[in-house]
Protein backbone atom coordinates (compact mmCIF):
# COMPACT_ATOMS: atom_id res chain seq x y z
CA UNK A 1 0.00 0.00 0.00
CA UNK A 2 1.71 3.17 -0.79
CA UNK A 3 2.67 5.55 1.50
CA UNK A 4 2.10 9.12 2.51
CA UNK A 5 5.61 9.83 1.35
CA UNK A 6 4.73 8.49 -2.16
CA UNK A 7 1.26 10.94 -2.36
CA UNK A 8 3.65 14.18 -0.65
CA UNK A 9 6.58 13.36 -3.78
CA UNK A 10 4.06 12.71 -6.53
CA UNK A 11 2.28 15.92 -5.44
CA UNK A 12 5.04 17.99 -5.34
CA UNK A 13 6.85 16.62 -8.51
CA UNK A 14 3.47 17.03 -10.33
CA UNK A 15 4.20 20.86 -9.86
CA UNK A 16 8.01 20.93 -10.61
CA UNK A 17 7.80 18.72 -13.59
CA UNK A 18 3.82 19.13 -14.75
CA UNK A 19 3.74 16.67 -17.43
CA UNK A 20 6.60 16.51 -20.06
CA UNK A 21 5.37 15.30 -23.50
CA UNK A 22 8.70 13.53 -24.27
CA UNK A 23 7.75 11.13 -20.96
CA UNK A 24 6.50 7.79 -21.99
CA UNK A 25 2.86 8.45 -20.08
CA UNK A 26 1.16 5.39 -18.82
CA UNK A 27 -1.84 6.71 -19.62
CA UNK A 28 -0.67 6.49 -24.15
CA UNK A 29 -0.07 2.78 -23.26
CA UNK A 30 -3.79 2.06 -21.63
CA UNK A 31 -4.89 4.36 -24.94
CA UNK A 32 -2.79 1.94 -27.18
CA UNK A 33 -4.24 -1.06 -25.24
CA UNK A 34 -7.82 0.12 -25.43
CA UNK A 35 -7.50 0.81 -28.74
CA UNK A 36 -6.33 -3.09 -30.35
CA UNK A 37 -8.97 -4.16 -27.64
CA UNK A 38 -11.60 -2.82 -29.67
CA UNK A 39 -10.29 -4.00 -32.58
CA UNK A 40 -9.95 -7.55 -31.38
CA UNK A 41 -13.48 -7.59 -29.99
CA UNK A 42 -15.90 -5.60 -32.65
CA UNK A 43 -17.85 -7.57 -34.98
CA UNK A 44 -19.54 -5.41 -37.61
CA UNK A 45 -22.98 -5.53 -37.37
CA UNK A 46 -23.45 -7.11 -33.92
CA UNK A 47 -26.75 -6.66 -32.42
CA UNK A 48 -27.26 -3.85 -29.14
CA UNK A 49 -26.57 -6.63 -26.60
CA UNK A 50 -23.63 -7.91 -28.14
CA UNK A 51 -21.98 -4.62 -28.42
CA UNK A 52 -22.72 -3.63 -25.06
CA UNK A 53 -21.78 -7.37 -23.56
CA UNK A 54 -17.99 -6.68 -25.58
CA UNK A 55 -17.77 -2.93 -24.31
CA UNK A 56 -18.24 -4.23 -20.96
CA UNK A 57 -15.43 -7.04 -21.18
CA UNK A 58 -13.18 -4.61 -22.90
CA UNK A 59 -13.83 -1.79 -19.67
CA UNK A 60 -13.65 -4.69 -16.96
CA UNK A 61 -10.54 -6.07 -18.57
CA UNK A 62 -8.54 -2.93 -19.60
CA UNK A 63 -9.49 -1.72 -15.48
CA UNK A 64 -8.79 -4.88 -13.65
CA UNK A 65 -5.52 -5.19 -16.14
CA UNK A 66 -4.30 -1.82 -15.00
CA UNK A 67 -4.53 -2.40 -11.37
CA UNK A 68 -3.19 -5.77 -11.40
CA UNK A 69 -0.13 -4.51 -13.65
CA UNK A 70 0.82 -1.30 -11.82
CA UNK A 71 -0.03 -3.42 -8.19
CA UNK A 72 2.72 -6.24 -10.06
CA UNK A 73 5.46 -3.43 -10.90
CA UNK A 74 5.29 -1.94 -7.90
CA UNK A 75 5.78 -4.69 -5.76
CA UNK A 76 8.36 -5.99 -8.32
CA UNK A 77 10.40 -2.89 -7.79
CA UNK A 78 10.31 -3.25 -4.06
CA UNK A 79 11.71 -6.43 -3.65
CA UNK A 80 14.48 -4.85 -5.57
CA UNK A 81 15.26 -1.93 -3.09
CA UNK A 82 13.19 -0.07 -0.81
CA UNK A 83 14.21 2.99 -2.12
CA UNK A 84 13.87 2.52 -5.95
CA UNK A 85 10.97 1.01 -5.08
CA UNK A 86 9.83 4.17 -3.80
CA UNK A 87 11.47 5.79 -6.83
CA UNK A 88 8.89 3.63 -9.25
CA UNK A 89 5.89 4.04 -7.38
CA UNK A 90 6.09 7.74 -6.94
CA UNK A 91 6.58 7.80 -10.81
CA UNK A 92 3.74 6.05 -11.31
CA UNK A 93 1.94 8.60 -8.96
CA UNK A 94 2.95 11.57 -10.35
CA UNK A 95 1.49 10.37 -14.23
CA UNK A 96 -1.80 10.26 -12.10
CA UNK A 97 -1.74 13.79 -11.02
CA UNK A 98 -2.36 16.84 -13.64
CA UNK A 99 -2.03 19.98 -11.44
CA UNK A 100 0.19 21.69 -12.89
CA UNK A 101 -0.15 20.57 -16.65
CA UNK A 102 -3.63 22.34 -16.13
CA UNK A 103 -2.55 25.60 -14.26
CA UNK A 104 0.19 26.07 -16.89
CA UNK A 105 -2.58 25.20 -20.26
CA UNK A 106 -5.20 27.18 -19.04
CA UNK A 107 -2.82 30.51 -17.90
CA UNK A 108 -1.47 30.20 -21.29
CA UNK A 109 -4.89 30.91 -22.67
CA UNK A 110 -5.62 33.55 -20.23
CA UNK A 111 -2.05 34.92 -20.69
CA UNK A 112 -2.75 35.09 -24.36
CA UNK A 113 -6.52 36.60 -24.00
CA UNK A 114 -4.78 39.19 -21.32
CA UNK A 115 -2.64 40.54 -24.29
CA UNK A 116 -5.25 40.76 -27.20
CA UNK A 117 -3.77 37.59 -28.89
CA UNK A 118 -7.51 36.33 -29.21
CA UNK A 119 -6.21 33.69 -32.18
CA UNK A 120 -3.83 32.51 -30.08
CA UNK A 121 -5.82 32.29 -27.37
CA UNK A 122 -8.20 30.07 -29.18
CA UNK A 123 -5.27 27.69 -30.17
CA UNK A 124 -3.99 27.67 -26.84
CA UNK A 125 -7.66 26.76 -25.96
CA UNK A 126 -7.83 23.54 -27.92
CA UNK A 127 -5.36 21.81 -26.73
CA UNK A 128 -7.56 21.40 -23.46
CA UNK A 129 -10.80 21.67 -24.24
CA UNK A 130 -13.21 19.32 -27.21
CA UNK A 131 -15.21 21.84 -28.79
CA UNK A 132 -14.63 23.93 -31.72
CA UNK A 133 -12.73 27.00 -30.57
CA UNK A 134 -12.16 29.30 -33.91
CA UNK A 135 -14.85 31.71 -33.78
CA UNK A 136 -15.08 32.38 -29.74
CA UNK A 137 -15.32 35.41 -28.58
CA UNK A 138 -13.60 36.69 -25.33
CA UNK A 139 -16.33 35.60 -23.12
CA UNK A 140 -16.35 32.61 -24.85
CA UNK A 141 -12.70 31.60 -24.52
CA UNK A 142 -13.21 32.59 -20.68
CA UNK A 143 -15.83 30.25 -19.76
CA UNK A 144 -14.36 27.59 -22.09
CA UNK A 145 -11.32 28.02 -19.60
CA UNK A 146 -13.24 28.36 -16.41
CA UNK A 147 -15.49 25.42 -17.34
CA UNK A 148 -12.41 22.89 -18.35
CA UNK A 149 -10.50 23.91 -14.93
CA UNK A 150 -13.56 23.29 -12.90
CA UNK A 151 -14.29 20.01 -14.38
CA UNK A 152 -10.47 19.34 -14.08
CA UNK A 153 -9.67 19.87 -10.94
CA UNK A 154 -12.13 16.59 -10.23
CA UNK A 155 -11.16 14.04 -12.51
CA UNK A 156 -7.08 15.75 -12.66
CA UNK A 157 -6.84 16.02 -9.22
CA UNK A 158 -8.81 15.57 -6.67
CA UNK A 159 -10.49 11.60 -7.63
CA UNK A 160 -6.52 10.53 -8.28
CA UNK A 161 -5.51 11.93 -5.51
CA UNK A 162 -8.60 10.31 -3.57
CA UNK A 163 -8.23 6.94 -5.15
CA UNK A 164 -4.27 7.11 -4.25
CA UNK A 165 -5.30 7.78 -0.39
CA UNK A 166 -7.95 4.95 -0.47
CA UNK A 167 -6.15 2.27 -2.72
CA UNK A 168 -3.05 3.43 -3.42
CA UNK A 169 -0.95 3.92 -6.90
CA UNK A 170 -2.72 0.81 -8.14
CA UNK A 171 -6.23 1.93 -7.40
CA UNK A 172 -5.30 6.05 -8.84
CA UNK A 173 -3.77 4.24 -11.93
CA UNK A 174 -6.88 1.98 -12.39
CA UNK A 175 -9.25 5.19 -12.14
CA UNK A 176 -7.02 6.89 -14.56
CA UNK A 177 -8.14 4.00 -17.08
CA UNK A 178 -11.69 4.10 -16.53
CA UNK A 179 -11.22 8.25 -17.14
CA UNK A 180 -9.15 6.73 -20.11
CA UNK A 181 -11.93 4.69 -21.52
CA UNK A 182 -14.71 7.23 -20.97
CA UNK A 183 -13.17 9.69 -22.71
CA UNK A 184 -12.31 6.97 -25.83
CA UNK A 185 -15.18 5.46 -26.07
CA UNK A 186 -17.88 6.31 -23.63
CA UNK A 187 -19.50 8.59 -26.29
CA UNK A 188 -23.30 8.51 -27.02
CA UNK A 189 -22.59 8.50 -31.20
CA UNK A 190 -23.77 5.83 -33.43
CA UNK A 191 -20.56 4.46 -32.73
CA UNK A 192 -20.01 3.86 -28.99
CA UNK A 193 -23.70 4.29 -27.72
CA UNK A 194 -23.88 0.69 -26.71
CA UNK A 195 -20.76 -0.56 -26.88
CA UNK A 196 -18.94 2.15 -24.87
CA UNK A 197 -22.09 2.10 -22.29
CA UNK A 198 -19.97 0.52 -19.20
CA UNK A 199 -17.38 2.41 -19.71
CA UNK A 200 -19.65 5.30 -19.55
CA UNK A 201 -21.30 4.46 -16.50
CA UNK A 202 -18.15 3.34 -14.64
CA UNK A 203 -17.10 6.49 -14.94
CA UNK A 204 -19.77 8.30 -13.54
CA UNK A 205 -19.83 5.91 -10.72
CA UNK A 206 -16.20 6.68 -10.08
CA UNK A 207 -16.31 10.28 -10.44
CA UNK A 208 -19.38 10.56 -8.54
CA UNK A 209 -18.07 11.51 -4.78
CA UNK A 210 -14.62 13.21 -6.09
CA UNK A 211 -16.83 15.66 -8.01
CA UNK A 212 -18.55 16.31 -5.13
CA UNK A 213 -15.57 16.87 -3.17
CA UNK A 214 -14.06 19.16 -5.87
CA UNK A 215 -17.25 21.54 -5.82
CA UNK A 216 -17.33 21.42 -1.84
CA UNK A 217 -13.39 22.25 -2.17
CA UNK A 218 -14.45 25.23 -4.81
CA UNK A 219 -16.82 25.96 -2.84
CA UNK A 220 -14.76 26.03 1.02
CA UNK A 221 -11.64 28.12 -1.05
CA UNK A 222 -13.02 30.88 -2.64
CA UNK A 223 -12.59 33.38 -0.14
CA UNK A 224 -8.95 32.98 -0.63
CA UNK A 225 -8.80 34.63 -3.62
CA UNK A 226 -11.73 37.12 -3.31
CA UNK A 227 -14.60 34.75 -4.15
CA UNK A 228 -17.71 34.13 -2.69
CA UNK A 229 -18.10 31.09 -1.04
CA UNK A 230 -21.81 31.23 0.04
CA UNK A 231 -22.78 32.24 -3.89
CA UNK A 232 -20.62 29.08 -4.69
CA UNK A 233 -22.94 26.89 -2.35
CA UNK A 234 -26.02 28.43 -3.22
CA UNK A 235 -25.44 27.81 -7.24
CA UNK A 236 -23.77 24.26 -6.79
CA UNK A 237 -26.85 23.07 -5.03
CA UNK A 238 -29.59 24.85 -7.15
CA UNK A 239 -27.62 24.04 -10.80
CA UNK A 240 -24.99 21.10 -10.12
CA UNK A 241 -27.46 18.73 -11.81
CA UNK A 242 -28.04 20.97 -14.78
CA UNK A 243 -25.38 19.65 -16.66
CA UNK A 244 -25.47 16.63 -18.91
CA UNK A 245 -22.93 15.10 -16.98
CA UNK A 246 -24.21 13.84 -13.34
CA UNK A 247 -20.41 15.15 -12.09
CA UNK A 248 -18.86 17.84 -13.99
CA UNK A 249 -21.85 19.94 -13.24
CA UNK A 250 -20.73 19.64 -9.31
CA UNK A 251 -17.85 22.16 -9.66
CA UNK A 252 -18.60 23.79 -12.78
CA UNK A 253 -21.91 24.71 -10.67
CA UNK A 254 -19.91 25.83 -7.52
CA UNK A 255 -17.42 27.77 -9.44
CA UNK A 256 -19.85 29.47 -11.34
CA UNK A 257 -21.35 30.99 -7.99
CA UNK A 258 -18.02 31.61 -6.55
CA UNK A 259 -16.97 33.87 -9.41
CA UNK A 260 -20.50 34.88 -10.22
CA UNK A 261 -19.93 34.19 -14.09
CA UNK A 262 -22.75 32.43 -16.44
CA UNK A 263 -21.42 29.37 -17.53
CA UNK A 264 -22.82 26.49 -19.50
CA UNK A 265 -25.12 27.41 -22.59
CA UNK A 266 -24.58 25.83 -26.28
CA UNK A 267 -21.48 25.15 -27.82
CA UNK A 268 -20.20 23.79 -31.41
CA UNK A 269 -18.30 20.15 -31.55
CA UNK A 270 -17.51 19.08 -35.18
CA UNK A 271 -19.29 21.74 -37.00
CA UNK A 272 -22.69 21.14 -35.19
CA UNK A 273 -24.12 23.00 -32.56
CA UNK A 274 -25.24 21.10 -28.77
CA UNK A 275 -26.97 22.86 -26.99
CA UNK A 276 -27.33 22.83 -22.97
CA UNK A 277 -28.66 25.13 -19.95
CA UNK A 278 -27.10 27.75 -18.26
CA UNK A 279 -25.24 27.83 -15.02
CA UNK A 280 -25.82 30.71 -13.09
CA UNK A 281 -27.93 32.20 -15.61
CA UNK A 282 -28.70 35.16 -13.92
CA UNK A 283 -24.67 36.38 -13.54
CA UNK A 284 -22.41 38.07 -16.12
CA UNK A 285 -20.54 36.18 -18.82
CA UNK A 286 -16.93 35.95 -17.56
CA UNK A 287 -13.75 37.75 -18.39
CA UNK A 288 -10.25 36.70 -18.18
CA UNK A 289 -10.01 38.13 -15.00
CA UNK A 290 -12.54 35.72 -13.90
CA UNK A 291 -10.77 33.01 -15.79
CA UNK A 292 -7.23 33.65 -14.00
CA UNK A 293 -8.92 34.12 -10.27
CA UNK A 294 -10.44 30.19 -11.59
CA UNK A 295 -7.30 28.87 -12.15
CA UNK A 296 -6.26 30.68 -8.71
CA UNK A 297 -8.48 28.77 -7.03
CA UNK A 298 -8.09 25.60 -8.59
CA UNK A 299 -4.23 25.52 -7.68
CA UNK A 300 -5.63 26.23 -4.05
CA UNK A 301 -7.93 23.33 -3.81
CA UNK A 302 -5.01 20.93 -5.35
CA UNK A 303 -3.41 22.01 -2.14
CA UNK A 304 -6.22 21.39 0.12
CA UNK A 305 -7.05 17.73 -1.91
CA UNK A 306 -3.19 17.01 -1.44
CA UNK A 307 -3.38 17.71 2.61
CA UNK A 308 -6.70 15.97 2.82
CA UNK A 309 -5.91 12.44 0.45
CA UNK A 310 -2.19 12.77 3.38
CA UNK A 311 -5.01 12.63 6.41
CA UNK A 312 -7.04 10.05 4.91
CA UNK A 313 -3.98 8.22 3.83
CA UNK A 314 -2.52 8.18 7.31
CA UNK A 315 -6.10 7.50 8.73
CA UNK A 316 -6.48 4.34 6.76
CA UNK A 317 -2.75 3.10 7.92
Amino acid sequence: MSSRGVVAAAYIFDWIAGDPEWFPHPVRLIGRGIEGGERILRRTRQTPAAEFATGGLLTFGVVVSVYLGTARIIDWVNKRGRRSGFVAETLLAWTCLASRSLHDEASAVVTALEEGDNGQARQRLARIVGRDTQSLDQHEISRAVIETVAESSSDGIIAPLFYMAIGGVPLAMAYKAINTLDSMIGHADDRYFYFGKAAARLDDVANFLPSRLAALGIATVAGVVDANPSSAIETWHRDGMKHKSPNAGQPESAMAGALQVRLGGGNYYAGEPVPAPFIGASFPPPNALKARQAIRIVAVVSAVGAVAALLLRRGRR
